[in-house]
């Protein structure tokens, strides 16, 4: 039996899931999912963020495509975050802030994505530091954690939210969480979860709601596609429910 509800009163209310919404991990370049970018414009789509992630960062140089692609989202007042690799905290700090300072010169980005971040306590002064000059960078700059599992609850105060479950479907149907997630929000935590069948969809939404998450993204597509490892993320195509779950999430959106 999964273990979904942790000690504390905050789990599972109404309000929770009037809360939920989508973070979109990251397309594929706007010319080869251009269905895919289009999609999250469409009016009504509870979509709380999105992740530019041109090659890796924000790549050698701008690039129209997706600067265009971004600014159509930021004009429907969703954030549009730039993604930064840690690199599990490997990746030199003076890279870290270059690529920052692209993604803001470039894509005016509303803030930052910092993927494969630290999860425990040692990497802690690090994250702070890149966090405070981020914030420095940017006022008001959104921050979200990919660690894709629960860290150290001392990142708690360096970000807006953490990406506490990145994985497959079958380990998140039997997924727990931290005990120390039942003193915040919902909308300080997301989930992103592949593989998830259709049939299995309102249990997974049911999931991310006990486990306290405010903003999900969940999507059919698999990293191991008829029993071969796939090359490209699993996140870079829409999943084949989309029109679903967004009707699910957002009943007055538009079609």
């Amino acid at each position: 039996m999964s273990h979904l509800i942790p000690a504390g009163p905050s789990q599972g209310t109404p309000a929770t899931a009037d809360r939920l919404g989508f973070g979109v991990p990251g397309y594929a370049h706007p010319l080869v999912a251009p269905t895919e970018w289009a999609e999250l414009t469409r009016p009504g789509t509870p979509l709380h963020w999105a992740v530019l992630n041109v090659s890796r960062g924000p790549g050698a140089s701008r690039d129209p495509h997706c600067l265009t692609a971004a600014s159509r989202l930021r004009a429907t007042g969703v954030r549009v975050l730039g993604h930064l690799d840690l690199r599990c905290g490997t990746r030199p700090f003076g890279e870290l802030i270059s690529d920052a300072n692209h993604f803001l010169d470039w894509y005016q980005v509303d803030g930052f994505c910092l993927d494969r971040c630290p999860v425990d306590r040692p990497g802690l002064p690090d994250v702070r530091r890149t966090v405070a000059t981020l914030r420095a960078l940017l006022g008001g700059a959104y921050l979200v954690l990919g660690q894709g599992i629960h860290p150290h609850e001392g990142y708690m105060e360096l970000a807006d939210q953490l990406v506490t479950f990145r994985g497959s479907w079958a380990d998140y149907r039997w997924s727990q969480v931290a005990e120390w997630t039942a003193g915040y929000p919902p909308e300080r935590f997301c989930h992103q979860v592949h593989g998830v069948p259709r049939r299995h969809l309102e249990e997974a939404l049911r999931i991310a709601r006990w486990q306290g998450a405010g903003t999900i993204y969940f999507t059919d597509r698999t990293a191991h596609p008829e029993g071969r490892t796939c090359t490209d993320s699993p996140w870079k195509a829409l999943p084949g429910y989309w029109d679903e779950i967004v009707s699910r999430l957002g009943p007055h959106v538009m079609e």
